[in-house]
């Protein structure tokens, strides 16, 4: 590795975010873990002031520069990002600067760190970059140079580093006339919660609380790889005074859920025919599956379980801060012309903990928070979640995609009725109907939820099996279903130690598993971040191995103390 070139992937604008790529091992942190802002765009500034404090590969001599941009105007600065390039991080003598374009590095971030040699890939999102920034071949019409690629279809190849555009999905930017499965469901967000990106997953969680077809509104038409959005859906987005419950308290839930229902079946349907003509299409059995609209689990699960390809992978970080990683590959690969053995086994590609940091953070604690350091810290936990506690769990490199899987993860009891709402009302800050995931021990996951295969990264959702749902109520979501996490000691060996000391006290091989921040936060990237969280909410506890932290005057408990406040309407 130490003679291995040193590639530098940044993603400039949405979800920004850095990557370090040397030989196999990619490290990877998205601004918003630094700023503290969800869905942090990228600015001038970044790379000196938030990503070399805390990416220590950044101050190593640097062979290549990849970056990427999209959609916004954010590449009207290139000229000062460059020059911020040159006076930042110590730049090799003949190492270059490049750019790719978005979907391509969405494309070279989902498929070489994936486990395939062949595959066809899928990239769909709200919008990507113009056509006249495309560093790909691809098949356009002769007008295209301003229109926004919003859907790419490729055959790929590991051999040969080949990744060939069979189509794209082209828009001209014009949201009077949206088209692709990912303006569809940026509207249908939108039509809930106004405010901003970063509410799909609300939607998500609302849809089977309703009825899809109170509505009437007819499926999305799909030609070939091309989505549109008929006018009755137009129509009924116009209509934002009906929906907005979760605004202002106007119009009612079950108005709202309804709605959701009927996008969210909308959405499925029109995705199972993209995948469907690629199938057709390619003749591949492997499907690599990316871009924003990638983390709807619900979908996904859709897809692992009914398309015709017989394997599915979706990168930990399909979303826009993964095309960070996009780049450095697609600056190993393409431009250096290496063969890149980093596969996506984790996701845990944050910077390498620093023993001090943990150290300085627990010898700083206020006087409200009591430090231990027990014999056995699995066995703590353990006693703690059995007795209804609420614990963060912060310990290794963190996740760089937005789920907890262990590493910055709260950790709770699925067995107690309560738990669901405490954690959404005092922890979390959020809506009631928001499901909780669950962790599952690897060897149980078939037996309690209905699945065929690993799930590592929490990236679809599988039923609960009837006969445990009233076992498990506070993972099972209204549907019966869960967006679950199985757990093996290969990639997460502490957290599999506590889950196995767990199963063995308890009989269940299932915690629930949300991620460890606050109301409105992203995950936690720092030891004070975290202990910030613990006091900031009804966290009852925080490991942080090889301590534990609790508060001296702690939260009710969940059923011994605490009730849960009444739903709204």
């Amino acid at each position: 590795m130490e003679n291995s070139p040193t590639v530098v992937g940044i993603n400039r604008t949405q979800d920004a975010s850095i990557a370090v790529a040397r030989g196999e091992s990619v490290y990877s942190i998205q601004k918003e873990r630094i700023s503290r802002r969800k869905h942090h765009w990228g600015r001038l500034g970044d790379l000196p002031e938030r990503y070399l404090p805390r990416m220590p590969l950044l101050r190593e001599p640097v062979d290549l520069v990849v970056e990427c941009y999209s959609s916004d105007a954010e590449i009207e600065h290139l000229d000062a990002y460059h020059d911020e390039l040159r006076e930042s991080l110590d730049l090799r003598s003949d190492a270059g600067i490049t750019r790719v374009s978005h979907h391509l590095a969405h494309i070279y971030g989902a498929f070489f760190p994936s486990p395939f040699a062949a595959a066809a890939g899928l990239v769909v999102d709200a919008q990507g970059s113009p056509a006249r920034d495309f560093t790909e071949r691809a098949p356009l019409p002769a007008d295209a140079a301003d229109l926004l690629e919003v859907g790419s279809y490729y055959a790929c190849e590991r051999a040969g580093g080949r990744i060939d555009c069979l189509a794209k999905q082209l828009w001209d930017g014009d949201w009077a006339h949206p088209v692709g499965l990912g303006c569809f469901y940026s509207l249908l967000t939108h039509t809930f919660w106004p405010e901003g990106e970063g509410n799909e997953g609300k939607v998500m969680g609302l849809a089977p609380f309703g009825d899809p077809d109170a509505h009437g509104l007819p499926d999305l038409e799909v030609r070939e790889h091309e989505v549109f959005i008929p006018a009755a859906w137009m129509d009924a987005f116009a209509e934002r005074g009906r929906y907005r419950h979760f605004v202002d308290g106007g119009g009612n839930f079950q108005d709202c859920a309804n709605f959701a229902a009927a996008g969210q079946r909308a959405f499925e349907n029109g995705l199972r025919r993209l995948v469907d003509w690629l199938h057709a299409q390619t003749g591949i059995e492997n499907l690599v599956f990316t871009g924003g609209i990638a983390l709807n689990c619900t979908a996904n699960g859709i897809l692992v379980r009914e398309s015709p390809f017989r394997e599915i992978f979706i990168p930990p970080s399909p979303h826009d801060g993964g095309t960070a990683v996009g780049c450095a590959l697609y600056g190993q690969i393409a431009c250096l012309g290496q063969q890149s053995d980093f596969r996506w086994t984790n996701d845990f590609l944050g910077p390498e903990p620093d023993a001090t940091e943990i150290e300085e953070a627990v010898s700083a604690l206020p006087g409200d928070l009591v430090l231990e350091r027990p014999a056995d810290l699995a066995a703590a936990i353990t006693d703690l979640l059995e007795s209804g506690r609420v614990v963060g769990l912060h310990q290794g490199r963190s996740e760089s995609g937005p789920r907890a899987l262990g590493n910055r993860s709260i950790l709770a009891d699925p067995r107690r009725p309560e738990m669901q709402d405490y954690i959404n009302f005092e922890v979390k800050g959020r809506e009631w109907f928001r499901p909780i995931a669950p962790l599952v021990l690897a060897d149980h996951a078939e037996r309690i939820f209905a699945v065929d295969r690993p799930a590592p990264f929490m990236q679809y959702a599988a039923d609960v099996r009837p006969e445990y749902r009233e076992a498990f109520p506070a993972i099972t979501h209204v549907d019966g279903s869960a967006r679950l996490q199985t757990v093996e000691p290969v990639n997460t060996p502490f957290l599999h130690e506590l889950m196995t000391t767990w199963y063995e006290r308890t009989g269940s091989p299932v915690l629930i598993n949300t991620s460890l921040n606050g109301p409105g936060d992203p995950l936690t990237e720092t030891p004070e971040q975290s202990i910030a969280t613990l006091r900031s909410t009804h966290m009852h506890a925080l490991a942080l191995p090889p301590y534990l932290i609790r508060k001296r005057e702690e939260p009710p408990i969940p059923g011994e103390g605490w009730e849960r406040p009444p739903r709204p309407a």
